[in-house]
C-alpha cells in the first residue's frame, strides 16, 4: 500500500509526469536533455528525479561521467502511461545533448 500512495505522489506533478512520459518515449535519459525538451531548470529536474528513484520508478546507469535515466519496470507506472499514451504525442520532440 505504501509503493501505491508514493506513486501516486509522484504521478501528481505534472513535470514528474512529462519526465516519466518522456523516458517512456525514448527509453533512455541525461538530465541536460530533459531540462532542454521541457525547458526546466537542472535543479528542479534533479529533484525530480532523485524523488523517483527513491520511490523505485526510474533507474539510473553510468555512462562515461553522465548518468542515464530510464524507468523500472512497475505495473503501476505502465497502467498510467497506457492511460495517457494519445497525450505522449503533444510532447516535445527530444533535444538530445550534444556533449553526451
Amino acid at each position: 500500500m505504501d509503493a501505491l500512495v508514493q506513486t501516486a505522489k509522484i504521478l501528481s506533478d505534472i513535470n514528474r509526469v512529462k519526465i516519466i512520459a518522456l523516458m517512456q518515449r525514448e527509453k533512455e535519459l541525461c538530465v541536460c536533455e530533459i531540462c532542454d525538451t521541457l525547458q526546466l531548470s537542472q535543479p528542479l529536474v534533479s529533484r525530480h528525479l532523485k524523488q523517483m528513484r527513491e520511490a523505485d520508478i526510474v533507474q539510473t546507469q553510468q555512462s562515461g561521467k553522465w548518468i542515464i535515466y530510464s524507468l523500472r519496470e512497475n505495473e503501476t507506472i505502465n497502467c498510467f502511461l497506457a492511460t495517457i499514451k494519445e497525450e505522449l504525442i503533444q510532447l516535445p520532440q527530444i533535444i538530445s545533448c550534444v556533449t553526451r
